[in-house]
């Protein structure tokens, strides 16, 4: 009996400490990805309002599906695509407050006064 008991102890830490080596690995992945994501990041100021909002400025710019800062074709995504995921339009919450996050994310940067191309920055 005690020999049973000791066998099912040894298998029982075994398999909590795999399922621990598993679950830490993926930590340090998805960390070590976060860290990647935010590090690629220019200026201070840049991560400062990526930490602010969440989102990155590329990030923000795919939500919306907007190429460059301007704020007509902002706000009209944003309206667009916060209206048709309202919840009575059958829409998801989740999905909403992206939207915002990335309007958001885009009005602090146009604020900064970065409403522009990556083209207008390379005539200047």
């Amino acid at each position: 009996m005690a020999k049973f008991i000791a066998q099912l102890i040894v298998a029982g830490s075994q398999i909590v400490g795999r399922a621990f080596a598993r679950a830490l690995k993926q930590e340090i992945e998805a960390s070590q990805e976060a860290a990647k994501r935010l590090g690629n990041t220019k200026t201070r100021a840049e991560r400062i309002a990526n930490n602010k909002v969440g989102l990155s400025l590329d990030e923000a710019k795919q939500i919306l599906n907007v190429d460059d800062l301007d704020k007509e074709q902002i706000l009209k995504r944003y309206e667009s695509l916060f209206k048709s995921n309202e919840k009575s339009n059958g829409g998801s919450f989740y999905l909403q407050s992206k939207v915002f996050r990335a309007k958001e994310r885009l009005d602090l940067e146009l604020s900064k006064g970065g409403g522009g191309t990556k083209e207008d920055e390379n005539k200047t």
